[in-house]
Protein backbone atom coordinates (compact mmCIF):
# COMPACT_ATOMS: atom_id res chain seq x y z
CA UNK A 1 0.00 0.00 0.00
CA UNK A 2 1.38 3.39 -0.91
CA UNK A 3 1.08 6.12 1.53
CA UNK A 4 -2.37 7.82 0.56
CA UNK A 5 -3.94 4.33 0.90
CA UNK A 6 -2.42 3.97 4.65
CA UNK A 7 -5.55 4.55 6.80
CA UNK A 8 -4.49 4.73 10.54
CA UNK A 9 -6.61 4.37 13.56
CA UNK A 10 -6.65 6.23 16.54
CA UNK A 11 -8.53 4.27 18.88
CA UNK A 12 -10.75 6.96 21.48
CA UNK A 13 -10.88 5.47 25.24
CA UNK A 14 -11.89 7.99 27.49
CA UNK A 15 -11.87 11.76 26.93
CA UNK A 16 -10.98 12.86 29.99
CA UNK A 17 -8.59 15.71 28.45
CA UNK A 18 -10.20 18.78 28.09
CA UNK A 19 -8.62 19.17 25.08
CA UNK A 20 -10.69 16.96 22.95
CA UNK A 21 -9.38 18.28 19.56
CA UNK A 22 -5.85 16.89 20.56
CA UNK A 23 -6.05 13.31 18.66
CA UNK A 24 -7.81 14.60 15.91
CA UNK A 25 -5.28 17.12 16.01
CA UNK A 26 -2.75 14.58 15.97
CA UNK A 27 -3.65 12.75 12.80
CA UNK A 28 -4.73 15.80 11.26
CA UNK A 29 -0.52 16.55 11.04
CA UNK A 30 0.30 13.13 9.71
CA UNK A 31 -2.25 13.53 6.50
CA UNK A 32 -0.90 16.99 5.85
CA UNK A 33 2.40 15.24 6.12
CA UNK A 34 1.70 12.94 3.25
CA UNK A 35 1.78 10.07 5.83
CA UNK A 36 -1.59 8.79 5.98
CA UNK A 37 -4.67 9.20 3.74
CA UNK A 38 -7.11 10.32 6.18
CA UNK A 39 -7.70 8.77 10.22
CA UNK A 40 -10.80 7.08 12.06
CA UNK A 41 -12.05 6.71 15.17
CA UNK A 42 -12.82 3.55 17.46
CA UNK A 43 -14.69 3.29 20.02
CA UNK A 44 -16.75 0.94 22.20
CA UNK A 45 -19.42 2.52 23.98
CA UNK A 46 -18.52 6.44 23.24
CA UNK A 47 -21.21 6.56 20.74
CA UNK A 48 -24.06 4.71 22.36
CA UNK A 49 -23.39 6.70 25.94
CA UNK A 50 -22.81 9.81 24.68
CA UNK A 51 -19.71 10.50 25.69
CA UNK A 52 -19.27 11.29 21.76
CA UNK A 53 -21.25 12.04 18.82
CA UNK A 54 -20.55 12.12 15.21
CA UNK A 55 -21.56 15.87 14.55
CA UNK A 56 -19.38 16.72 17.53
CA UNK A 57 -16.01 14.34 15.95
CA UNK A 58 -16.70 16.42 12.40
CA UNK A 59 -16.53 19.53 14.60
CA UNK A 60 -13.34 18.78 16.36
CA UNK A 61 -11.84 17.19 13.15
CA UNK A 62 -12.81 20.42 11.21
CA UNK A 63 -11.61 22.29 14.39
CA UNK A 64 -7.88 20.50 13.93
CA UNK A 65 -7.25 21.18 10.52
CA UNK A 66 -8.46 25.13 10.64
CA UNK A 67 -11.05 24.47 7.65
CA UNK A 68 -13.89 21.79 6.11
CA UNK A 69 -11.45 20.15 4.49
CA UNK A 70 -10.67 17.00 7.06
CA UNK A 71 -9.19 14.00 6.42
CA UNK A 72 -11.54 12.02 9.00
CA UNK A 73 -12.81 9.56 6.95
CA UNK A 74 -13.85 6.27 8.95
CA UNK A 75 -15.82 5.16 12.39
CA UNK A 76 -15.69 1.97 13.62
CA UNK A 77 -18.38 0.60 16.44
CA UNK A 78 -19.87 -2.59 17.53
CA UNK A 79 -22.29 -4.11 15.77
CA UNK A 80 -24.15 -7.08 16.47
CA UNK A 81 -27.26 -8.94 17.53
CA UNK A 82 -26.27 -8.65 21.22
CA UNK A 83 -24.99 -4.75 20.66
CA UNK A 84 -27.81 -4.21 18.31
CA UNK A 85 -29.02 -0.52 18.68
CA UNK A 86 -26.71 0.20 15.98
CA UNK A 87 -28.93 -1.48 13.58
CA UNK A 88 -32.29 -0.61 15.11
CA UNK A 89 -31.32 3.00 14.86
CA UNK A 90 -30.37 3.03 11.17
CA UNK A 91 -33.21 0.67 10.56
CA UNK A 92 -35.16 4.03 11.95
CA UNK A 93 -33.19 6.61 9.98
CA UNK A 94 -30.62 7.62 12.45
CA UNK A 95 -27.95 6.98 15.42
CA UNK A 96 -24.02 7.06 14.50
CA UNK A 97 -24.18 4.74 11.20
CA UNK A 98 -26.26 6.87 9.46
CA UNK A 99 -25.00 10.29 10.64
CA UNK A 100 -21.54 8.95 9.57
CA UNK A 101 -22.53 7.62 6.28
CA UNK A 102 -24.51 11.21 5.67
CA UNK A 103 -21.19 12.77 6.46
CA UNK A 104 -19.03 10.75 3.75
CA UNK A 105 -17.06 8.57 6.39
CA UNK A 106 -16.21 4.77 5.92
CA UNK A 107 -18.22 2.69 8.76
CA UNK A 108 -16.73 -0.19 10.12
CA UNK A 109 -18.83 -2.47 12.40
CA UNK A 110 -16.30 -4.41 14.86
CA UNK A 111 -17.36 -7.52 17.32
CA UNK A 112 -20.35 -9.06 14.94
CA UNK A 113 -19.99 -12.26 17.05
CA UNK A 114 -19.81 -10.43 20.28
CA UNK A 115 -16.10 -12.06 21.02
CA UNK A 116 -17.92 -15.37 20.12
CA UNK A 117 -20.47 -14.97 22.74
CA UNK A 118 -23.25 -14.80 20.33
CA UNK A 119 -22.97 -17.83 18.76
CA UNK A 120 -24.18 -19.74 22.04
CA UNK A 121 -27.03 -17.57 21.97
CA UNK A 122 -28.16 -18.49 18.22
CA UNK A 123 -31.19 -21.16 18.57
CA UNK A 124 -32.02 -23.07 15.63
CA UNK A 125 -35.04 -20.71 15.80
CA UNK A 126 -33.06 -17.55 15.62
CA UNK A 127 -31.07 -18.77 12.56
CA UNK A 128 -34.28 -19.85 10.86
CA UNK A 129 -35.80 -16.50 11.89
CA UNK A 130 -32.91 -14.43 9.68
CA UNK A 131 -32.57 -17.13 7.19
CA UNK A 132 -32.99 -20.63 7.09
CA UNK A 133 -30.44 -22.97 6.24
CA UNK A 134 -27.27 -20.97 7.55
CA UNK A 135 -25.14 -21.72 10.21
CA UNK A 136 -25.43 -19.89 13.23
CA UNK A 137 -21.99 -18.15 12.71
CA UNK A 138 -23.36 -16.77 8.99
CA UNK A 139 -27.15 -15.57 10.35
CA UNK A 140 -25.25 -14.10 13.32
CA UNK A 141 -23.53 -11.94 11.14
CA UNK A 142 -25.99 -11.36 8.57
CA UNK A 143 -27.48 -9.20 10.33
CA UNK A 144 -24.59 -6.47 11.10
CA UNK A 145 -23.96 -6.88 7.01
CA UNK A 146 -27.53 -6.03 6.62
CA UNK A 147 -27.14 -2.98 8.47
CA UNK A 148 -28.30 0.34 6.78
CA UNK A 149 -25.25 2.30 6.78
CA UNK A 150 -22.91 -0.22 7.93
CA UNK A 151 -19.94 -0.50 4.94
CA UNK A 152 -17.39 -3.60 6.16
CA UNK A 153 -18.20 -5.69 9.12
CA UNK A 154 -15.17 -6.90 10.57
CA UNK A 155 -14.53 -10.76 10.94
CA UNK A 156 -12.09 -13.15 10.79
CA UNK A 157 -12.58 -17.15 10.27
CA UNK A 158 -10.72 -20.21 10.88
CA UNK A 159 -11.32 -21.80 7.84
CA UNK A 160 -12.02 -21.67 4.34
CA UNK A 161 -15.26 -23.44 4.76
CA UNK A 162 -16.55 -20.73 7.03
CA UNK A 163 -15.15 -17.89 5.30
CA UNK A 164 -16.93 -19.15 2.43
CA UNK A 165 -20.15 -19.95 4.47
CA UNK A 166 -19.74 -16.64 5.89
CA UNK A 167 -19.56 -14.80 2.18
CA UNK A 168 -22.37 -16.73 0.52
CA UNK A 169 -24.79 -15.86 3.25
CA UNK A 170 -23.98 -11.75 2.70
CA UNK A 171 -24.07 -11.86 -0.62
CA UNK A 172 -28.04 -11.70 0.17
CA UNK A 173 -28.47 -9.19 3.05
CA UNK A 174 -31.36 -8.81 4.96
CA UNK A 175 -34.07 -6.59 3.30
CA UNK A 176 -34.97 -3.61 5.81
CA UNK A 177 -38.12 -5.59 7.18
CA UNK A 178 -36.42 -8.32 7.76
CA UNK A 179 -33.90 -7.42 9.56
CA UNK A 180 -36.64 -5.37 11.87
CA UNK A 181 -37.97 -8.40 11.95
CA UNK A 182 -34.99 -9.96 13.82
CA UNK A 183 -34.36 -7.25 15.64
CA UNK A 184 -37.94 -6.79 16.79
CA UNK A 185 -38.44 -10.03 17.92
CA UNK A 186 -34.84 -10.01 19.88
CA UNK A 187 -36.50 -6.75 21.76
CA UNK A 188 -39.50 -8.57 22.52
CA UNK A 189 -37.20 -11.81 24.61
Amino acid sequence: MGGSDVRAWGTVQSFRTPDRACTSAGWGRHTHAGRIGGYGVATWSGLTSGALSVPELLTLARQAAGSAEHHFTALQMPVSLIMDAPITQALNGGGPLVQAKDAGLITFGSAPLHGGELLDAMTPELVNLIRPGLSAAAAALLAPGSCPGLDVVLTSASTREHWDDVAKALAAPLTAQELRRVTDELAGE
